[in-house]
């Protein structure tokens, strides 16, 4: 029985398991049942078919499992899908993901490739495999809670792009390999007109050995970009958009955005191109027998539409139907080139008169070397023959269609590139061999003079020397349909001409709207949404086929095409250009992400292919060159503008990744200069919508000058919800990026804000960058909350300035925190907007009354991993007029400030940090109105003196100033109901030990330090005097000040207690404009010296 393989019964699953404990091997050795249930656990039963996890799942059982079907129980497991592309594997009984891993009691995963797969995958399902938390985390979690396993919600476009992968899928998706797919298509699109038509025209003109060279030339071009090409494609799946694709997956959608829109509009007119092509030589064949319907230019526009709208029908009737058609085209063009070199073979005489002689030494030595005319050149050659060598990407412009692009496009595209570059070769020498350069087609012109007849005609006994006077029609520079002469049959060149032009007709009519489609996909131009959209088992882009019909039939109605078909050929050598630059840039980047299984490639070659792209764009043509790099550019910066919201991780995010690394390892070894001070601030903010002003103000004078991280410190009360923390860092990031403030995101949890701070402080920086500065609110509401958070505050002041931090506190009479105020900003992610009829808004839940203040943050437990989102009624209850206050404060900073005064109080020298931020202030367009105003301390009877001395320095400094006060009266006694406004209050946090026994005074003093003892009181008299002294100066000179910075008084560690400290700072900023109380290091940070 053991075995057999059961057969698969109906309404069973493919493999069942059982719940084991983990004394289950111990509790079988003595007979006892083992127990029924153990969460999580798991033996396997029986297997009934192992193929649907693949072959990496397929381990044999161990030996103590029982084979028996009849024991497969209920708590079956099952294979299903989310909907979204996504499988779970789990188990019915436990709840629980499973997977089978060398048949023993685990849930742990081993390698599969559907794990890696996107979510759109069209060659097998996404599975998910066992989150870390699934394995880490304790039992009585629950592995659902978060919806998917990894904690991915998927978007709406991952939701579309499964639904179309299951309905492909379903319906049997038409799909080519190499051959058909890629090798056929970049024949037919290379074998293009120019191989009847001007072929022997250029060997006329350039000779054999300087056309093979233009040969190879050409082909050195399409060949680096065709290994570029390859590399780029095996180095992850493909999909549909050719071209597009393959640049903006590498470079980025500016790149790929820019060239993506003007490739199609190429490949749409070339169209145009290839159909009036054909048109013309249909109207000559009627015009030789006089069977014109009108005049040549309006047959070439009725032919041209009957033809085009011909083609169009074959595209819309599916890929199948036009891979036939190609076939069939691509017969025809075989048999026409057999058909020419048969014929060349075949010498007649009557063909002699019109210069085809069959194969002779003397002609091919005559043709070998060039023979420019009116005012032909190499490289007027070049740029002719070139666009014949266009065509490469054929293939890969339909590699959503290909079976396995990542072996069809380098197979096929370059095998495509030296069958065709053979061909030209050949038919060089050829024709070289064969034909004279000019030959009047008169029998009667036979050899007469031997003496002045030189020419290799003259050996074979004819004189064509009159052709040097002009007028001839035949030959190899007179006659474009010379090969038509040589050919077996001539008609069949004349199908081999139609076949070519279809042929790249069609490979451009379906090349266009596939790239179209793919880029409309991706969103990255606003309004192109509607041409997304695909019809069919094969997804076809039906809308795009009638765009790309009318911008060919309007260029066909044109019928001039000399003007735009050089600006065709730039907008292909862009596209080339774009490609091996995208090879050079991702090797360049040293991205671990760039693996590419095709190794034939080299960065160096690759950068010499794009390069050679850029002179040959000019070569064909200067100005066409100058305007497609325009239009490219101007793309570019479009893209660059709108941001699209895509990641794709491109090599430039790998480049720029690797310039920061090298960066900021390089700015280690570099020491410190005064001259490169800037201020990098760590803002203790909390989460970035609770006091956006205190982020204006410090983004104003950190922009593009220092480096400015918006710290949140969160104080749990149980073990924190570590899960969330990414989540929420990534929607904070975000919110920061959206209001366009160039600050990094960052927290922590902590017990309290001192430590959090001290581990900001010691931690949050990369060598160089990292902070200097601490940026802080001012504890607005300090006297009505615990004091132990005071003491906590002027601690982390303490240790800012241990750590040699500057320390910036922002005060605004009405605060700073709004987060207890429903509707403000919210920091959500793109899909978790509120649906109609309600709105989400983020609220940060302060569980200690203190909504002013950075030093405590929100006091969160486990369901509290704010920022919570919580539903708001339809209605908004009014605010109070406190929060309306509050809510005007708080965007003061984002508006222009206007014409006004900013009052720099620099009363002690703290090496010039409270100088400079105002500096830096007024080189904003928000400040840029307002006029610094300086404030010294000085004596009554120096005033004059210490105000020269200031403007000296301020002048060496080159800081603009618009008035220097000297306050000679700073020492003189303050009012006496300001001194008593500060004995009041100072009163309720005295320690009044003369009043109790000493031993209780110490006790009382080491349970609450912050307490003000007499002592202390006597000592600082004259200190408390001071700062009462300044705010009456402040609100005398500066009451209209858009903002004041000002000295912040330091008080002595272990000397001054907080509490009085904290009455220092509250009475010092009380009543007054926007106050920054600023302490540098007493490090300089300004200098005049250069």
């Amino acid at each position: 029985m053991s075995g057999q393989k059961p057969a698969l019964k109906s309404g069973e699953s493919r493999f069942q398991v059982d719940a084991v404990t983990e004394a289950s091997s111990a509790a079988s050795a003595d007979g006892s049942k083992p127990p029924e249930e153990s969460k999580g656990r798991f033996r396997v039963v029986g297997f009934l078919d192992s193929g649907a996890l693949g072959s990496a799942m397929d381990i044999g059982l161990p030996p103590d499992v029982s084979h028996d079907p009849d024991q497969a129980r209920s708590d079956s497991v099952s294979l299903h899908s989310t909907g979204t592309g996504h499988t779970h594997i789990s188990d019915s009984h436990s709840n629980t993901y499973y997977m089978r891993t060398f048949g023993h009691n685990t849930i742990d995963a081993v390698p599969n490739i559907d794990f890696y797969r996107h979510t759109a995958a069209t060659l097998g399902e996404k599975l998910i495999r066992p989150s870390l938390s699934e394995l880490h985390d304790e039992l009585d979690k629950d592995p659902f809670e978060d919806g998917l396993a990894n904690g991915e919600e998927p978007s709406a476009a991952e939701e579309a792009a499964a639904k179309l992968a299951a309905k492909e899928a379903k319906g049997g998706t038409v799909k080519f390999g190499w051959v058909k797919g890629v090798l056929i298509r970049c024949m037919l699109n290379i074998w293009g007109v120019m191989l009847f038509i001007r072929m022997s025209w250029i060997v006329g003109q350039a000779g054999i050995g300087l056309t093979i060279a233009i040969i190879l030339m050409a082909t050195v071009v399409t060949t680096i970009t065709g290994l570029s090409t390859s590399a780029i494609a095996t180095n992850g799946f493909v999909r549909g958009g050719g071209a597009y694709y393959l640049i903006s997956r590498s470079l980025g959608p500016e790149f790929g955005g820019s060239i993506g829109l003007i490739f199609a509009f190429a490949n749409a007119v070339a169209v145009a191109m290839y159909v009036v092509g054909f048109a013309e030589t249909v109207v000559e064949m009627l015009n030789d027998v006089d069977a014109l319907m009108t005049d040549e230019l309006n047959d070439i526009r009725i032919v041209g539409t009957l033809t085009v709208i011909l083609l169009l029908g074959i595209s819309v009737a599916g890929m199948e139907w036009e891979a036939k058609a190609q076939i069939v085209l691509l017969v025809i063009l075989l048999a026409a080139i057999a058909n020419y070199f048969i014929g060349s073979f075949i010498s007649i005489e009557s063909k002699e008169p019109k210069g085809f002689f069959g194969y002779h030494s003397a002609i091919f030595l005559e043709n070998l070397g060039p023979d420019f005319r009116e005012e032909e050149t190499f490289f007027s050659m070049f740029a002719i023959f070139f666009p014949a060598a266009t065509g490469i990407l054929a293939g890969a412009n339909i590699s959503g269609d290909l079976t396995d692009p990542q072996s069809a496009i380098p197979k096929g595209t370059l095998l495509a590139i030296v069958i065709t570059g053979i061909t030209y070769v050949a038919i060089t020498i050829s024709a070289g061999s064969c034909i004279v350069r000019d030959a009047t087609g008169d029998h009667n012109d036979t050899v007469s003079d031997t003496v002045n007849c030189t020419d290799a005609a003259c050996t074979l006994g004819y004189d064509f020397s009159i052709c040097k006077e002009g007028g001839c029609q035949y030959g190899l520079m007179n006659d474009f349909q010379v090969l038509s002469l040589v050919s077996g049959f001539g008609p069949l060149i004349s199908a081999g001409i139609f076949s070519a032009t279809l042929s790249s007709a069609l490979a451009s009519l379906v090349s266009a709207p596939k790239v179209f489609q793919a880029l409309c996909k991706d969103n990255i131009y606003p309004g192109l949404g509607v041409f997304a959209k695909g019809y069919g088992k094969n997804n076809e882009p039906l809308r795009g086929y009638v765009l790309t019909f009318f911008i060919g039939l309007a260029f066909i109605l044109i019928a001039q095409l000399n003007i735009i078909a050089p600006i065709i050929s730039n907008f292909f050598l862009a596209s080339y250009a774009l490609i091996n630059f995208s090879v050079f840039h991702a090797s360049l980047a040293n991205s671990p992400g760039w693996r590419p299984s095709f190794k034939y490639y080299n960065k160096w070659v690759s950068l010499a292919g794009a390069i050679l792209c850029c002179v040959v764009m000019f070569v064909i043509n200067w100005w066409a060159a100058l305007v497609t790099l325009l239009i490219v550019l101007a793309l570019y910066i479009f893209v660059s503008y709108k941001k699209p919201d895509v990641n794709w991780g491109s090599s430039t995010q790998a480049l720029i990744y690797n310039q920061a690394l090298t960066h900021c390892v390089n700015l280690t070894g570099v020491e410190d200069h005064v001259k490169n001070f800037r201020p990098q601030c760590l803002v203790l903010a909390g989460y970035p919508n609770s006091r956006p002003a205190l982020l204006q103000l410090v983004h104003s004078f950190t922009k593009n000058v220092g480096l400015m991280v918006c710290a949140h410190v969160r104080t749990v009360t149980r073990r924190p919800n570590l899960k969330e923390l990414s989540q929420e860092h990534a929607r904070c990031q975000r919110w920061l990026n959206k209001k366009r403030l160039k600050a990094f995101y960052t927290h922590v949890f902590s017990d309290n804000l001192r430590h959090g701070a001290q581990f900001l402080m010691q931690a949050v920086g990369l060598g160089r960058l990292k902070p200097n500065t601490l940026v802080m609110g001012f504890k607005n509401n300090w006297s009505d909350g615990d004091m132990r958070d005071v003491e906590i505050y002027i601690n982390t002041i303490h240790d800012a300035f241990d750590l040699q931090f500057g320390v910036v506190i922002l005060r605004l009479q009405d605060g700073l925190d709004v987060s207890h105020i429903q509707g403000q900003d919210e920091i959500l992610s793109s899909h978790e907007k509120p649906p109609a009829g309600g709105q989400e808004v983020v609220v940060s839940v302060i569980l200690t009354k203190d909504s002013d203040s950075d030093s405590s943050p929100s006091k969160t437990t486990s369901s509290q991993s704010s920022p919570l989102i919580m539903r708001a009624p339809e209605t908004k209850s009014p605010l109070s007029l406190a929060d309306q206050r509050l809510l005007e404060t708080s965007q003061q900073f984002k508006k222009k400030q206007g014409k006004g005064t900013i009052d720099v109080w620099w009363l002690f020298d703290d090496g010039g940090l409270t100088l400079l931020i105002p500096f830096l202030l007024t080189n904003r367009s928000k400040w840029g109105d307002c006029r610094i105003r300086v404030f010294i301390g000085g004596k009554i009877n120096r005033i004059d003196h210490d105000r020269r001395a200031m403007a000296t320095l301020l002048s060496r400094f080159r800081i603009d100033y618009s008035d220097i006060h000297v306050l000679g009266d700073i020492n003189t006694k303050p009012k006496k109901h300001n001194k008593l406004s500060f004995k009041e209050l100072i009163e309720p946090y005295r320690l009044k030990e003369d009043d109790m026994e000493q031993e209780a005074a110490e006790r009382l003093k080491a349970q609450e330090p912050w307490r003000i003892t007499d002592n202390e009181l006597e000592l600082y008299r004259a200190k408390n005097n001071r700062q009462i002294r300044l705010n009456e100066l402040l609100k005398e000179h500066s009451s209209a000040a858009k903002l004041i910075v000002m000295s912040m008084p330091l008080a002595r560690k272990g000397t001054v207690s907080s509490a009085l400290y904290m009455c220092w700072l509250e009475t010092l900023s009380k009543d007054a404009p926007p106050l920054l109380l600023v302490r540098g290091n007493h490090q300089s940070v300004l200098t005049f010296y250069s």
